[in-house]
């Protein structure tokens, strides 16, 4: 029939998927979604075996104070630490993309290239999959993410509701206080470097001015005025995320402060997404499937992440 598309020799169109394949996935690999959170606000480990069924950690948290003692004591005060095993599952996710007969005849004929924009959309997908995880946990998997992680206390803020006539004094307070938090429940140790704001909260703050006298905004105040920058000399990261406008208890809004630390929370993704090698998978189609492994989000020091509910 005039017009029709020929018949094709399916070995020559696998051929012709894979070479299509090996130009697509670098690209599509390169592009960088700006929306997507999780990779600029938690510690990504892609090490270990990508075929591990878990993924083991150690929290030690330390005890002992140093004191007076007679010289010829024989009761020194000693110092110890407790140290609690802890297993998180890895899973496998997957999602990919294929081409049709005709979309693959069209192209062998004209001497065109495949489209890209199913791959995009598979790749695009696994980083949704992922920023959920990350942020929200799981609950068929059982995973917490940073928004909702196991052991961190929500505490109501001193100050909450805010609104364009709460005293901003009052709103830098209850910033500070989320600093100050991470700061006394690890007996000074340590110091949240990372702030977290509901977006309707962020874009209060970062559009009223701090006082009738003054020009900046009640961000750029806090900006250079923290006690984190204040005290380490090193910018606080402050950020509007998706998500926090609801996380907290009974659905209200949730500030998240904490250090932005492998040391105190980290995501382990031991095989980041890939696609796997084109396949025909049945007379008309060619596929090819994409693959990950992922665990949970550990928050290991639960004492250096706060929540504060209610602002």
């Amino acid at each position: 029939m005039n017009g029709a598309i020929p018949l094709i020799d399916a070995q020559a169109a696998l051929g012709f998927v894979v070479a299509q394949a090996s130009i697509i996935e670098p690209g599509v690999y390169r592009t960088v979604y700006p929306d997507i959170q999780y990779r600029t606000l938690v510690p990504v480990d892609t090490s270990g075996s990508e075929f591990a069924t878990s993924v083991t950690y150690y929290s030690q948290d330390q005890h002992g104070k140093a004191d007076w003692i007679n010289g010829n004591a024989d009761d020194i005060p000693k110092a110890g630490t407790a140290r609690s095993k802890f297993e998180t599952p890895v899973h496998t996710a997957g999602i990919g993309y294929g081409y049709g007969w005709e979309e693959v005849g069209r192209a062998q004929m004209l001497g065109i290239n495949l489209s890209t924009e199913d791959a995009a959309a598979a790749r695009r997908a696994s980083e949704e999959m992922v920023d959920s995880v990350a942020l929200l946990g799981d609950e068929s998997k059982g995973f917490t993410g940073l928004f909702n992680a196991a052991g961190v206390v929500p505490v109501a803020a001193s100050t909450g509701s805010w609104t364009v006539d709460t005293d901003t004094n009052l709103i830098v307070g209850v910033l500070n206080q989320a600093l100050l938090n991470v700061f006394n429940g690890t007996n000074t140790t340590s110091i949240a470097d990372t702030l977290l704001l509901p977006w309707s909260k962020f874009n209060l703050l970062a559009t009223r001015k701090m006082s009738e006298h003054s020009d900046m905004t009640v961000i750029q105040w806090f900006m250079a005025n923290n006690l984190y920058t204040v005290q380490t000399g090193q910018q606080l990261t402050l950020r509007g995320v998706r998500g926090l406008d609801t996380a907290g208890v009974g659905g209200t809004t949730r500030l998240v402060a904490y250090r932005n630390d492998p040391q105190v929370l980290k995501l382990h993704m031991p095989m980041p997404h890939r696609f796997l090698p084109a396949w025909q998978s049945g007379p008309l189609r060619w596929d090819i499937p994409g693959v990950m492994r992922l665990g949970g989000l550990d928050v290991r020091l639960p004492k250096e992440v706060v929540y504060l509910d209610g602002i």
